[in-house]
């Protein structure tokens, strides 16, 4: 007999006259005759209360079932007498698969998030992050829905790449050489010999991805409108809240777009993916409106009712610098705007989300298209409350002489980008793209404020256990 899940069990109008469920004991307590037990299978936040009786013909083991304990109940659907709940199910059989000790560390009281992430194999069966982690499905397949209803393909860009997409250096290096005593190369004999590159695996220095755009470009060259989603990685050596070593990004790309199409595309992409998780996941997001975040359901609402704000960066910098707050870092043309500039914008100026754009070409990567007044390139953030910049795009440089001349300036290799010169060569057109972290887009629908927290499993410096 299948199984059946506690949120089905729950939304049913009807009572099921045989019901198999499965799952772990959050509480139990005793009655006279019989015990109380309420069950969680992790289909959603609510359990569901089992009766067991003294008629069960292990009654004294059910007796001594323990916080975190697994079992099988067999029994039937019947009206709840209780507060807050429509169904309970009075028990005909209780089989128990395992006996959690006394030591389980996740008991009935509220644990911190710094103690939970020590256990991160156990922290899913908490409230709050079976709640964070059944938004984070929900949110990948709402992404995939918006795409694949748009018509776009989805592609799989590599997660080894032999490129720096973003020119930063903050890269993993991918090797089977011997570490140890790795092959080195002729020309320098002694201690400070170059390691010889060409006997590793590919042949030459390989690394973990930072973004798929540069190949997502190709593909958007040849099939017009697509997209990727998937892992990409960042040694940047920071403890913040907002930085992860590994973490997800939706990098959709488009063919005959320009800067302002991908803006319309990036607001009605957030818009979107907001009110699916307001609509499909309302009692996991009540629980982080009440405990997480009071303001929660008005930045959300706000989100999804409100254009987005269009600022040009020549009009944010003036705005930043005589609106009286004083901030940590400088405000000046020519600087990137940093989180506590983006946020002061999103959160104290104009109170909604802020879409900036045409950045100085000086601060932004190669591949942005520069604009007319050869100053700025067709670049945009979108900025959003509580976490600034959610979304980084722009239009692709198209032309092949100006291409060239930014990698120069910028010192990007042609000869190992040559692929990439030859999109430019064979059918150029007009187009453009943006990438979302995915952790950041988590962060923002439950009120959650750290990264690490919304990552099932974290990796940031020094830690990669589990």
């Amino acid at each position: 007999m299948k199984r059946n899940r506690i949120n089905a069990l729950l939304s049913s109008e009807q009572p099921l006259p045989s019901v198999l469920i499965k799952g772990w004991v959050r509480t139990r307590r005793d009655a006279k005759t019989f015990s109380f037990i309420e069950l969680n299978d992790g289909s959603c936040l609510a359990n569901i209360q089992v009766i067991a009786d003294d008629q069960l013909d292990n009654y004294d083991s059910v007796k001594k079932l323990s916080t975190g304990s697994s079992v099988c109940v067999r029994g039937t659907m019947h009206d709840s007498p209780g507060k807050g709940q429509k169904w309970e199910i009075h028990a005909t059989e209780v089989i128990i698969i395992n006996m959690a000790p006394d030591d389980y560390p996740l008991q009935k009281k509220r644990h911190t998030d710094e103690f939970l992430r020590t256990i991160s194999h156990l922290r899913p069966r908490t409230n709050k992050y079976g709640a964070a982690f059944r938004i984070r499905s929900r949110l990948s397949y709402a992404i995939h829905q918006y795409f694949q209803e748009r018509g776009f393909t989805y592609i799989h860009t590599p997660i080894i790449t032999g490129s720096d997409c973003e020119g930063a250096g903050e890269l993993f290096q991918v090797t089977a050489l011997d570490l140890d005593n790795p092959p080195r190369k002729d020309e320098k004999p002694g201690k400070n010999q170059k390691i010889d590159y060409e006997a590793d695996f590919f042949a030459r220095q390989a690394y973990l991805t930072v973004s798929g755009q540069l190949e997502a470009e190709m593909f958007a060259l040849a099939l017009s409108d697509i997209y990727t989603f998937g892992p990409t990685f960042r040694a940047e050596n920071s403890n913040t809240s907002r930085h992860a070593a590994e973490f997800w990004m939706v990098e959709p790309e488009m063919a005959f777009c320009d800067l302002a199409e991908d803006m319309d595309y990036a607001q009605d992409f957030i818009k979107f993916l907001v009110t699916d998780i307001m609509e499909n996941c309302a009692q996991d997001l009540d629980l982080f409106a009440r405990f997480v975040d009071k303001n929660l359901t008005t930045t959300l609402e706000n989100i999804t009712s409100k254009e987005f704000i269009r600022l040009p960066y020549t009009e944010a910098i003036p705005l930043l610098k005589n609106c009286g707050k004083k901030f940590a870092y400088e405000v000046f043309f020519g600087a990137d705007l940093q989180t506590e500039h983006e946020r002061f914008l999103a959160e104290e100026h104009f109170k909604q989300p802020v879409i900036i754009y045409d950045y100085p070409k000086t601060i932004k990567p190669f591949y942005m298209r520069v604009n007319d007044d050869d100053k700025t390139v067709a670049a945009m953030d979108v900025i959003v409350p509580r976490i600034g910049e959610i979304i980084g795009g722009s239009q692709r440089e198209e032309r092949l002489d100006v291409l060239e001349s930014r990698m120069d300036v910028c010192g990007v290799s042609k000869k190992e980008l040559w692929w990439y010169l030859d999109s430019r060569r064979y059918g150029s057109v007009p187009h453009s793209g943006f990438g979302l972290g995915f952790e950041r887009l988590v962060m923002l629908v439950t009120g959650i404020t750290n990264i690490r927290d919304v990552i099932p499993f974290p990796r940031t410096p020094g830690a990669i256990e589990f």
